[in-house]
């Protein structure tokens, strides 16, 4: 008998859910890691590969890890502050005051590692995030493990972070320039809304993004009252002017995108712009609904976000995915609108095409990086089942995620934290409650 090879990791899982470009549904299959990437997947017969650790999931999907294309991480320290809120009302009398007061080096870190708990306990294994002191962020990914792309904020008006948009550009490209080479962390630009960046400031990103080929993420749509208020400003949509000054292309990611009209749809698709959906966020804050059977029709590629803690109030993509399936046949009138694939599909190799990783991350593919979660499915919320996608999507709590993996490395073991602190995460956000608490009613 031939000697067998020698890998890092073998994984064998009851089902996999590959997520492949033919949603393919594998039983019994071994997947083999090594040096981070997905080596082989194979028969649970196997003679070929020994490793150093063997994990056994009888009872489990093994499935591509989660990708939250749109979140505010630190602001989980926020979560429940300014609740049953419209969009500016929250914004401009509860969190940018908030975030005036409490915003530092210290508390962005704190927030971080607490959304990157629940995260990886919730089967995520990369997010995009968009908040200030992302060079803080950035540590704390590095330190985690996580997959990240990082939007560094762009505004017009001064804060915490930065007091001009010339300022936010040089530190955002100093950090990218920090972090070129990393293999988990890409550096993106975050301007952040039509009606909190210029003109002059947008024409310098879209000039930067050609140059660096970095992308860039940007709320753009998110109520009626933004596109009403912008269009008796200056006569035009802001998707439009956003079209004028050269944005739309495959480089943008347009989160929310709650009010489009299929002029707007059909130049998203022409473009190859991405759209970035956060339907749990949009839904509490009743900013409106993403037309997502629409862009999907149209060819418009369509990710998943949680958006910040403060406004969703959670980040599990478990629950995204499902409310993101169930709003598009409610809103759409069919309920053949996004089924259980797309919204698994949207969840994970969609939200790594918008953020240029789809080569490395996504779907279980040989070649790609181990980037994997496996999920119980012999509880009583996942019994019976017929349809593995179905189970996942429309049953399955985030709960029943037992372990992940980054490029690899396990960074969730049988629901234990492998590079989180979670104890000390936890005693800070208690320090971090109490101080706000008591700032607001002294």
């Amino acid at each position: 008998m031939p000697e067998r090879q020698q890998v890092s990791t073998i994984v064998n899982a009851r089902w996999v859910a590959t997520v492949d470009a033919h949603n393919s549904i594998l039983e019994n299959q071994s997947i083999i890691i090594d040096k981070g990437r997905i080596l082989a997947i194979l028969p649970q017969t196997q003679t070929e590969y020994a490793a150093q650790d063997t994990v056994n999931l009888p009872h489990h999907a093994v499935m591509p890890g989660l990708i939250n294309a749109h979140t505010h991480a630190a602001m989980s320290l926020f979560r429940g502050l300014a609740d049953d809120l419209p969009l500016m009302t929250w914004l401009n009398d509860h969190i940018w005051p908030a975030e005036g007061r409490w915003v530092n080096d210290d508390f962005t870190r704190d927030g971080a590692l607490l959304a990157m708990a629940e995260m990886i306990r919730g089967g995520t294994t990369c997010f995009s995030d968009m908040y200030f002191f992302p060079n803080v962020v950035a540590k704390a990914v590095n330190d985690v493990q996580m997959r990240a792309q990082l939007a560094f904020p762009i505004l017009d008006f001064p804060s915490s972070w930065a007091q001009n948009a010339d300022e936010y550009l040089r530190k955002g490209l100093q950090l990218h320039d920090d972090f070129r080479h990393h293999p988990l962390i890409n550096i993106g630009f975050g301007p952040h809304a039509p009606y909190t960046v210029s003109d002059g400031p947008l024409q310098k990103v879209v000039a930067f993004s050609a140059e660096t080929n970095m992308l860039i993420q940007m709320h753009v749509h998110e109520t009626a009252f933004e596109v009403e208020d912008a269009t008796q400003k200056s006569g035009k949509r802001p998707l439009h002017r956003l079209h004028e000054l050269g944005l739309l292309s495959p480089h943008l990611q347009a989160v929310h995108m709650t009010q489009l009209n299929d002029y707007e749809i059909a130049l998203l698709a022409q473009t190859g712009t991405h759209v970035v959906h956060c339907p749990e966020s949009n839904l509490k804050l009743a900013s409106g609904f993403c037309p997502v059977a629409k862009l999907l029709e149209a060819g418009v590629n369509v990710a998943l976000g949680t958006d910040g803690a403060a406004s969703n109030n959670d980040l599990d993509m478990f629950g995204e995915m499902r409310t993101a399936a169930l709003l598009a046949k409610g809103v759409s009138g069919n309920p053949s609108a996004v089924p259980a694939s797309a919204a698994l599909r949207m969840a994970t190799i969609n939200g790594a095409k918008a953020l240029g990783i789809d080569s490395v991350t996504g779907s279980l593919e040989v070649g790609k990086s181990a980037d994997l979660i496996a999920v119980q499915l012999d509880d009583v919320t996942c019994q019976p089942f017929y349809h593995l996608e179905s189970q996942l999507v429309y049953s399955t709590p985030s709960s029943q995620v037992t372990d992940s993996w980054v490029a690899g490395k396990r960074l969730m073991k049988n629901r234990e934290l492998t590079t989180i602190d979670l104890p000390a995460v936890l005693a800070r956000t208690q320090e971090w409650k109490k101080k706000i608490a008591e700032a607001d009613h002294p």
